[in-house]
């Protein structure tokens, strides 16, 4: 039972869309780019809205609408031209979404992007689902901050409660000396702002849950990340984790899909400590790219799956049928990639296969995502070395 009524939900689940249905994707980056392929190849159509012309979706997609998110007008052309809308990114006009709910069939509804689009929000809904986060607290003032830091210890987070990704919008406070600077900083940003008690975590995990209109809910396989600078650098799958953790990853995905009502996907991203306890860190509704090692390695991707999901179709088996490494490729290591890529001798670890998959980005600026290679391996060993022995991620 979900805790959203019959008289708020925004989907129907007795709404089936066949593929030969147009979806309507709001963002035209690299997940919408993928989510349109896998789309594609099930006879479905797709139509984008993005600024930017010939985005990555807008690449492959059957048309692109080229205005900013906020266009009242170009959002009601995109109602018109699709069946059904998705996202492929939180940071949703509030104008435009309301616009798209009453003019066209929006499954994953606004109340859950409301949710993820606030830190504080979103802890909250999490707790209430009953899975565990870090302990936190909201912060109003300096000394609000000075006295919460006092009460976690050093070092802590403290993060705006809107926007900011990749490291951006978050200060890790480590003395009391830096509680003015850090408070000053991150109050520019004119939203509330939260910290977090910094949890010593082990690892850092995700799963990507779905769950559809018709109340069906799959987990893939928990991913295992290793961050960068504070950007995902690469996904192992299966995660190195003991089985009974890797349950209990899934088991609180699932739980966050169906007790948030969410339709599409849901990735989850967890710590988890050297005592085996699992918190929850952040939610993104949404494919996400901690789980582009489902592109090739599982049964289903998560861009078939999103896709399955929000026309209400059965969803796929998210079962692995390889050990993976996925390893982002930024602009940094583009070159590396396509130097390698036309070598003879680029298979060079017996036993790997590497999918290099790239997202039509024009340019390859230092630390942008700009695609992934996937290596689909008999170990993650093996993997590794490849990684090694290809030197395109020589620099990290």
């Amino acid at each position: 039972m979900t805790r959203q009524t019959e008289q708020n939900r925004t989907y129907d689940p007795s709404k089936v869309l066949p593929p030969g249905a147009a979806i309507g994707v709001l963002g035209g980056g690299q997940l919408g780019r993928m989510m349109a392929l896998a789309g594609s190849a099930m006879g479905y159509r797709f139509v984008t809205l993005d600024p930017t012309p010939d985005s990555p979706c807008g690449q492959v997609a059957d048309r692109q609408i080229v205005a900013p998110y906020h266009d009242v007008d170009a959002a009601r052309q995109l109602a018109e031209l699709a069946d059904v809308i998705t996202y492929e990114f939180e940071n949703v006009d509030a104008d435009v979404t309301k616009l798209l709910m009453a003019e066209s069939y929006v499954p994953q509804g606004s109340k859950l992007l409301y949710t993820t689009q606030h830190r504080l929000r979103e802890k909250r809904a999490i707790e209430a689902a009953g899975v565990k986060v870090a302990p936190y607290a909201e912060i109003g003032s300096a000394e609000e901050l000075r006295e919460a830091v006092r009460r976690f210890g050093t070092p802590c987070v403290l993060k705006t409660a809107t926007g900011g990704y990749d490291g951006k919008g978050q200060w890790v406070i480590r003395s009391l000396d830096e509680v003015q600077e850090a408070y000053d900083t991150l109050s520019r940003a004119r939203t509330e702002l939260v910290l977090e008690q910094f949890v010593h975590f082990t690892k850092e995990l995700s799963v990507i849950a779905a769950r559809s209109p018709r109340g069906e809910v799959k987990a893939f396989p928990a991913a295992e990340n290793v961050h960068v600078n504070n950007i995902l650098h690469l996904s192992v799958v299966p995660a190195r984790v003991p089985e009974e953790v890797q349950r209990e990853a899934e088991r609180m995905a699932l739980r966050i899909a169906e007790e948030l009502d969410v339709i599409g996907l849901i990735a989850v991203e967890l710590f988890l400590t050297a005592d085996g306890e699992l918190f929850v860190n952040e939610l993104a509704p949404r494919p996400h790219n901690s789980g582009h090692y489902t592109m090739g390695a599982c049964r289903t991707s998560q861009f078939e799956q999103h896709v399955r999901a929000i026309a209400n179709l059965p969803l796929g088996d998210p079962a692995l049928m390889t050990p993976v490494v996925m390893v982002n490729v930024l602009g940094e290591h583009v070159q590396p990639l396509l130097d390698w890529i036309v070598r003879p001798e680029a298979e060079q670890v017996p036993g790997v296969t590497a999918k290099v998959h790239l997202y039509g980005k024009q340019e390859a600026k230092a630390g942008r995502k700009m695609g992934h290679v996937n290596l689909l391996a008999a170990s993650h060993e093996a993997a590794f070395d490849w990684i090694e022995a290809s030197k395109i991620w020589d620099a990290i």
